[in-house]
């Protein structure tokens, strides 16, 4: 999988068809993507960044929409919850899903200079599954999280 975020790509597409498959999969599992938890996806898919609750709030205000935290944290718990999107620890942020609705182990690379993030895979969760099974523990989610510096930041893509 290649990590989205760090490459070039058509981004109206990307946020259309991620919008579109949240739409879907909510329509299919009987979820309510109100309008606030679209608008915040939204948000989440506008920038390949992680974006803090503020920043959310931010331009909700902006938008006209009801800007209260508990509002935006609701939304953002909802879109966690259910794979649309993913905190990110490191940042206290959030950063919207590449593969909402599959089941998968995602590895954020955060960039320490610019922030970007991008959502890639490894092959670690199969050892983080065979080490919770020794342990008799059931991982329902995990998330690992890598800084480092993005290519931009390297000088790799100008």
């Amino acid at each position: 999988m290649t990590p989205i975020g760090f490459e070039i790509h058509d981004h109206s597409d990307c946020i259309d068809s991620a919008l579109a498959a949240a739409e879907a999969h909510c329509a299919d599992e009987g979820l309510q993507l109100t309008p606030i938890r679209h608008r915040v996806l939204a948000i989440l898919l506008a920038h390949h960044r992680a974006l803090g609750a503020y920043e959310i709030l931010d331009v909700l205000r902006a938008d006209g929409m009801n800007a209260q935290p508990p509002v935006a944290y609701r939304a953002l718990d909802f879109l966690v919850k259910y794979g649309f999107a993913h905190r990110v620890e490191r940042l206290n942020a959030f950063v919207a899903c590449t593969a909402p609705g599959q089941s998968h182990a995602p590895v954020l690379l955060i960039c320490r200079n610019c922030q970007a993030v991008a959502e890639t895979q490894a092959d670690s969760a199969a050892a983080l599954g065979q080490a919770a099974s020794g342990a008799n523990f059931a991982v329902e989610r995990a998330v690992m999280e890598a800084e480092g510096l993005c290519p931009t930041c390297q000088g790799i893509l100008a």
